[in-house]
């Protein structure tokens, strides 16, 4: 049995590709970042457990899964996502999962900075 979007966004730490062997574990995320302040757009590569800058943003992968090539593509991370510039001892600016396919289900609520996933390789 599949797991729903709504179910899925409550597991945090549960890789995808454990919970469902629909989905396939991949080491490296591609971030669609935007700067609405300047409304530049850049594809951001980004390794499973390996802090990334964007701005004042720390993108952290901590999980990247995608749909065997057989199934209708989709990806979904799990990130954690910092901004340099919060308060000492702020939370975290995102933390859970993001879905290619549904886009809104998770969002980072940021003034400055949008992430997307794109897809995982």
């Amino acid at each position: 049995m599949r797991l729903s979007l709504a179910a899925l966004a409550l597991l945090p730490s549960l890789a995808l590709a454990q919970s469902d062997p629909g989905w396939v574990a991949r080491p490296t995320a591609r971030l669609q970042a935007l700067d609405k302040v300047t409304a530049r757009i850049t594809v951001v590569e980004a390794r499973v457990g390996t802090p990334t800058q964007f701005g004042s943003l720390s993108i952290t992968v901590r999980a990247c899964n995608a749909r065997p090539a057989d199934e209708v593509p989709d990806a979904a991370a799990w990130l954690e996502i910092t901004d340099s510039r919060a308060a000492q001892g702020s939370p975290p600016a995102f933390q859970g999962w993001m879905f290619a396919n549904a886009p809104a289900v998770n969002t980072l609520e940021h003034p400055v900075y949008d992430i997307r996933i794109l897809e995982c390789r």
